[in-house]
Parts: structure tokens; C-alpha cells; sequence
């Protein structure tokens, strides 16, 4: 039967609806704003594999592209693999609701998303979060307490939650905010160098509306709920635990206050294999294969507690730092010769090879999604290979945790990039023209991981940016914060390590520049945490940050000037958008034109922005030059130096700026009468040219004597010119060569120019040939 329940969130109302669906399903559910339905449908096993140590917790988003009314766009026109879209709304649905489970419950569950309608006014992501909280919450599966999700921009001063889409381009905020009745639990996003305070009252603002999603995903429960299956609480055997504290407490210890990573990994291995040894010699092999799993997971936790307890208590970390102490940083520029930008970053035990290479427009990033084609001018990608960590592991593609800390770094490194400034339309074009023309990727390669690699690209990709000549407005640092919560007792952690992020309680990365926050990502292990604790943590985040912005200035303070001699030259140049067809030409003849005899790539954008593309200066100048005659205007009575290009028996046709031609009459060609066309020019001279009108049918008229008698380089006809009879068809006098000059009247040099014919009388009328 069909059961809804709804809430007002923002401006729009979200549904959710269960029972008419997916009734096969252990859990499903619809939500719905607007025009925009994602389903949620849940699937568990009945028991726990065999072995099995983890949770193992698959969610799986995919956009359908009939929910907007499309055939897809691959060759095969079926829905393929998930894109970086679907990879990121798994991760954000994924994350806030893994630490709702019981920690006993390790039974294989699928969340499986689909998004069954699209109106791109709604955002399908914000749906797949609550849509997933729903379908678990009225179901077996034994999720403690449901979350809600919303988006929050700021918009014309004012925070809005679930914006629409085509409002977003003007929000300086767009973040994701889910969490549970009580408290915020992660957060996905990236904003406009905001303030740390402003960043809290989104939360605060975000959390007001969780509650209220939360209300309704009750009330579905209520009305559509079943009862939760039973998950084991059995307790380790406290003799077990005392034995095993006694056999590995102090060794452990010492094995955690070891600096290095590696050294430290391989001691707690060496203690955890001892203690397996007196188990074996105590209890034997039957009994190691059956309690061994419930040793090791003793032992694991004897771990993490002796490590928390140092934090708590002593305030003294695993490597010895103090809880707010940043790791050394190292900056090493230009390590790679050919590479457009690079750095070496290295901070404590992680290290990150990180280039920029610039490229043109041709290099953009397409992307198929249900919005339409979506082209980025900026990507970064992030390696991490297992070598990185000491690890043997097949070498496969980009998995999700590869997607997702790139797709962190990039946020929070596109705000402060110089294409994104928006053009002025008052402006004087010369101003417009600055405009970072380029096509921008970085590639972070992790080649050492101890934690925080995500924020060692963000890091590297700013210096290695400001390498590359990129004039970023500002440089950007991320640092990631972890947590230790005992009780009532909290401390915070700067620039956590890889194991005080497996053992802590928070994984919590901002990034930003000085001003203000431009990306922000918090994941929490427990079930969220105050309002007091985000403030120090934030706070705390801030002056980390300060502190790596400062080392970073001086490895490089600001960008350089000067691009890689490796880098392509691009050239910004503006023409009226009326124009363009002119410089592309007939099927774009005159763009490949242009483009084989300077060697330059050219690309127009709509609003008439030109860029070129060239190796070396002259070639960009003589396209730019090519384009610049294109466009501009003939000008009545001014000299142009053209090119024959066409020969005709009463006249020669001659480019006059660009593709424009004009004809030179037979009669303007020189100061005597001339018998034949190809006595002065021929195809391709190239010779001085006054134009003397443009008709009302837009053909322009020239002139080569006018333009010689004003440069003063008027030659006199060869001797014996007049000697030689003239052929008939190329004959004639001056006024019948006047009255076939493609239509124009008018009256000859001489009048006009005040000058008197030199040569021969004119001939007689009767002397004239027929011409074309």
C-alpha cells in the first residue's frame, strides 16, 4: 500500500513515498522535489559470510538518461560504467550513513540509487542522501537513527537551502550538510573564500532543516516500518582481554611512539605476532582457529585505546607532535624540466609529485550528463599507487577514493582561477582581452602517503600552478583535522596521520587562501558532533593554514610572468560577433586558411573572444594581423597595399583588408592608356590601392594611379608602348573603359585628380572592341 510523507525544505517541498515500487526490496523508498524522483532500494544478507572482518557496504548511484528525455551519447547509446558524478553522490551517500551501524553488524548490504527523473532544476544529489536514509530507516536493516541532507548556498546575501540549479552560478556557497537529529555528521562542498563564522551558520542553518527531514522520514517509518533485525552484542571474553592486555599493553605502546610509519607498522606486526605465538603455545591450533578472529580483534582495539589514551591524557601524539604542530614541509620547484609547472611537496611522510601542464581550447574536458554536454577548462587528477604505502596491489584505473580526492583538490582550487572572472561589458576590450585564455589540468601523483595526501595536491597544485604562470588570484593550502572524543573529553588534531585517521573519530580537510574557506569536507565516525567542537576545529583548521600558506610563500610568492618555453602561446584577441562568419569563412575556408599559413591554431567563442595558438610570437602576430584585417572596415579614400588576385579583361580584382576585394578598372590602373590588364599587374603582385568608393550593392571600387599619384610613384608608360597596335579585345578608350568598370560611374583620373593624360589622344569611338 502506498505510504508518503512530506516536508517543506527551502522554497520546494521534498516527498518521500514507499509501497507502490521495488515491493521486493528489503527497503525502498521514492523521493521527490519537483519534477526530480531518485530511488533508494535496499537489499541485505540474511548472515554474515564466513570470515568476514569489515562491514561490507556497497551504495551504487546511476542517472538514468531517459529522466530528462535522452538517448545517450556513446556508441553503444546504453547507460555504461558510472561517471565522476555518479562516483562522487555514491561517496556523499555513502559516507554520513556507515557510522550509523552497529559495530557487530557485518552482514553484506547493497544501497542501490537510481534516478528515475530529472527536471535540472532540482538536484538529484541532495535526494540521493535522504532518499537512502529512508529506504534503510523503514526497513530490517538496523541503521540506529536516519539522517537528512541539504544543499546551502548564499545567494544575493542570503542563505538558501535546496537551491535550484540555475540559481547556483551565483552563490558564493554550495555545500551538502547531512547529519542526524542531534548533530552534523559530513559535509561536501566548496565556496567563495568565505569566513570560518560564515561557514558555522551554514551548518547551523543546514541543521535546522536536517531536523525537519528528519520528522518526515519518521513519520514514513511509522507508517510503513518493520521491525529491525536482531544484531549480535556479544562481549570478548574478559579473560581473553586480560590476557592479551597483559601480553601486548607495554609493547604496544612503544610500538606506537615510533616516528616512522613504516618502522612503526612493522613493530605492532612483530608484537601482534608474538602474542599469537604464546596464544598458540597455550591454547593450540584448534583453538587459535576458532578464536583467533576475536584475538585480533582484541588486539585492535588494545591498539586504538592506547593511542587515544596518549591523546586524552597527555596530550602527546604517535609521532610526538604537539595536538596543533604541523609536520615540516619541504617545496622543491621546477623538478620536472619539461613540465609546464611542477613541485615536489612533501610534509612529514607524505610527498606528491604534482604538475600543471597548460593546453587550448581543443583540450577541454567533455563531459555527457543529464544537464547536456558540459565542457571544464579545468581538472585535476589524483594517483595513488600502492607503492606509495609499502603496498603489492594490481595496478587498476581510478577507483573512488582516486575520484573523490581529486574532485576535493579541484574544488578547492578552481575559485581562485583567472578564467572564471567574468567578462565587463563597459569595459574597453583591451581590458577583457587578459583573460587566462588556457586549458589548465594537474595531475597530483602521491609517491608517499602518511595521511593528508588529498591536501598535499591541493598544496602542490597552487604552487605548481603559480610555477606554470597561472595568475591565480590567490594561493591556496589545505590542511586535514582529526579528533579523539573520550566522553566528554575532545581533542583536536592538525595535520593528522594516516593511522590517527583509521583510529580517530573525524576526518575533517578545509582548504583556502588566506581570505577565507574554498573547500570544506568532514566525515565523522561517531554520530556528529556540537556546534563548540566545529568552532575549535575550525578555528584550529585556520591556523594551520596560515601557517602552510607562509612556507608556502616562500618557496614562491607570487605567479610567474613567464610561461614554460614549453607551454603553448595563446593569444586573446576580441572581434564583433557579427564578424565571425567572416573570419571562418565558407565552410571555414578562410579559419583554415589563416591557420596554413601561419601555423597558429585559432578557436572563436560565440561572444566573439578569439584565441590563438601559436609556438612562437611572429606566427600568433601574422594570425592576429589576418584576423585584424578580416574585421576591420574599408575606408573610402584611404591606400591599402592588395594582391591581385583575379585577371579580367577590363579590370584586375584585388584583396584590399583580409578576404575583401575590390577592382582596379582597367582605366586606374595607370596614368596613360593602357592596352591590356597584364601590361601592369598580374596574379599575385602586389601593388598600392586607393579605394575610391563602395556602391549601395557593397562592391568596392580602386584605384592604382590615385594611389601612385599620392605616394608620389607615378611611372611613366615603357618607350614605345604606343607603338605596339593594341590587341581588339583589350583595346578601347577611355570611356568605354570607364563604362564598364563592374557598374561604377563617375568620371576619369584626370578630371578627378586634376591631372592631364599624357601618351596619345584618345582613340575613336569606332576603334572600340566589344567587352565583357
Amino acid at each position: 500500500m502506498l505510504k508518503t510523507a512530506s516536508v517543506d525544505v527551502g522554497t520546494g517541498k521534498l516527498t518521500f513515498e514507499t509501497g507502490r515500487v521495488a515491493k521486493q526490496a528489503h527497503g525502498a523508498v521514492i523521493c521527490r522535489s519537483g519534477d526530480t524522483m531518485v530511488l533508494s532500494a535496499v537489499t541485505v544478507a540474511p548472515e554474515i559470510r564466513e570470515g568476514q572482518d569489515f562491514f561490507p557496504m556497497t551504495v551504487d548511484y546511476r542517472e538514468k538518461f531517459y529522466a530528462v528525455g535522452q538517448i545517450p551519447g556513446n556508441f553503444f547509446r546504453r547507460e555504461s560504467r558510472p561517471s565522476e558524478r555518479e562516483i562522487l553522490v555514491c561517496r556523499m551517500t555513502d559516507r554520513p550513513l556507515r557510522p550509523l551501524f552497529p559495530k557487530k553488524f557485518l552482514n553484506e548490504l547493497m544501497v542501490c540509487q537510481t534516478v528515475m527523473s530529472a527536471d535540472n532544476i532540482h538536484n538529484p544529489d541532495v535526494l540521493s542522501i535522504n532518499a537512502a536514509s529512508a529506504a534503510l530507516h523503514i526497513s530490517k536493516i538496523p541503521l540506529q537513527e536516519p539522517v537528512g541532507a541539504v544543499r546551502v548556498g548564499y545567494i544575493d546575501g542570503e542563505l538558501v537551502a535546496n537551491p535550484v540549479m540555475e540559481d547556483m552560478p551565483k552563490s558564493t556557497l554550495d555545500i551538502i550538510v547531512a547529519g542526524t537529529r542531534d548533530s552534523i555528521c559530513m559535509v561536501e562542498g566548496q565556496a567563495q573564500e568565505v569566513s570560518e563564522l560564515a561557514m558555522m551558520d551554514a551548518l547551523e542553518f543546514a541543521h535546522g532543516h536536517i531536523r525537519n527531514i528528519i520528522g518526515a522520514i519518521d513519520e514514513l517509518r511509522e507508517a510503513a516500518g518493520v521491525e529491525k533485525m536482531e544484531v549480535s552484542d556479544d562481549e570478548p571474553s574478559a579473560e581473553l582481554v586480560s590476557e592479551i592486555e597483559a601480553l601486548a599493553t607495554r609493547k604496544l605502546a612503544d610500538a606506537l611512539a615510533i616516528k616512522e610509519k613504516q618502522l612503526r607498522l612493522d613493530s605492532i606486526d612483530s608484537v601482534k605476532a608474538e602474542m599469537e605465538e604464546a596464544l598458540l603455545a597455550k591454547y593450540g591450533e584448534e583453538w587459535m582457529e576458532e578464536s583467533g578472529s576475536e584475538a585480533s580483534e582484541i588486539f585492535n582495539d588494545l591498539k586504538k585505546r592506547i593511542m587515544r589514551e596518549s591523546v586524552i591524557e597527555n596530550n602527546i601524539r604517535m609521532d610526538g607532535r604537539q595536538l596543533d604542530e604541523i609536520r615540516k614541509i619541504t617545496i622543491d620547484l621546477d623538478i620536472l624540466p619539461r613540465a609546464h609547472g611542477s613541485v615536489l611537496f612533501t610534509r612529514g611522510e607524505t610527498q606528491a609529485i604534482v604538475a600543471t601542464t597548460l593546453g587550448t581550447g581543443r583540450d577541454e574536458m567533455r563531459m555527457d550528463e543529464l544537464t547536456g554536454d558540459e565542457f571544464r577548462r579545468f581538472f585535476l587528477h589524483y594517483n595513488f599507487p600502492a607503492w606509495s604505502v609499502g603496498e603489492v596491489r594490481r595496478i587498476t584505473g581510478p577507483g573512488r577514493r582516486e575520484i573523490g580526492h581529486g574532485k576535493l583538490a579541484e574544488r578547492a582550487l578552481e575559485p581562485v582561477l583567472p578564467f572564471l572572472q567574468e567578462k565587463d561589458e563597459e569595459a574597453p576590450p583591451e581590458e577583457n582581452e587578459i583573460r587566462f585564455p588556457y586549458t589548465v589540468r594537474i595531475v597530483a601523483d602521491i609517491t608517499e602517503s602518511n595521511g593528508s595526501s588529498s591536501m598535499a595536491s591541493v598544496c602542490g597544485g597552487s604552487l605548481s600552478m603559480m610555477a606554470a604562470g597561472v595568475p591565480v588570484t590567490s594561493p591556496v593550502a589545505g590542511i586535514a583535522m582529526g579528533m579523539i572524543k573520550e566522553g566528554d573529553e575532545v581533542r583536536i588534531l592538525s595535520d593528522i596521520l594516516g593511522d590517527e585517521d583509521h583510529l580517530g573519530d573525524m576526518d575533517f580537510k578545509v582548504c583556502g587562501t588566506a581570505k577565507g574557506i574554498t573547500a570544506f569536507q568532514m566525515d565523522t565516525k561517531v554520530k556528529g558532533l556540537s556546534r563548540e567542537v566545529m568552532e575549535q576545529a575550525l578555528e584550529q583548521a585556520r591556523a594551520g593554514r596560515a601557517h602552510i600558506l607562509d612556507v608556502m610563500e616562500e618557496a614562491i610568492a607570487d605567479p610567474r610572468e613567464e610561461l614554460s618555453p614549453y607551454a603553448p602561446r595563446i593569444f586573446t584577441i576580441n572581434i564583433h560577433p557579427d564578424k565571425i562568419r567572416e573570419v571562418i569563412g565558407p565552410g571555414g575556408k578562410v579559419i583554415r586558411q589563416i591557420q596554413a599559413e601561419t601555423g597558429a591554431e585559432i578557436e572563436i567563442e560565440d561572444d566573439g573572444t578569439v584565441n590563438i595558438a601559436a609556438t612562437n610570437q611572429e606566427d600568433a602576430d601574422a594570425a592576429i594581423e589576418f584576423i585584424r584585417e578580416i574585421v576591420a572596415e574599408v575606408e573610402v579614400g584611404k591606400i591599402y597595399r592588395g594582391r591581385v588576385t583575379r585577371i579580367m579583361n577590363f579590370g584586375a580584382f584585388c584583396s584590399v583588408i583580409g578576404t575583401k576585394e575590390g577592382l582596379v578598372h582597367i582605366s586606374e590602373l595607370a596614368d596613360y592608356r593602357v592596352h591590356n590588364v597584364t601590361d601592369i599587374v598580374d596574379v599575385g603582385d602586389e601593388i598600392d590601392i586607393k579605394v575610391l568608393e563602395i556602391d549601395s550593392m557593397g562592391r568596392v571600387n580602386l584605384s592604382k594611379i590615385a594611389a601612385d599619384r599620392e605616394l608620389d610613384q607615378v611611372q611613366p608608360a615603357p618607350e614605345g608602348y604606343f607603338d605596339r597596335q593594341p590587341p581588339r579585345q583589350g583595346g578601347g578608350d577611355r570611356r568605354d573603359n570607364r563604362d564598364n568598370r563592374g557598374g561604377r560611374g563617375g568620371r576619369g583620373n584626370d578630371r578627378r585628380d586634376g591631372g592631364r593624360r599624357s601618351g596619345p589622344p584618345r582613340g575613336r569611338r569606332d576603334d572600340r572592341s566589344d567587352r565583357d
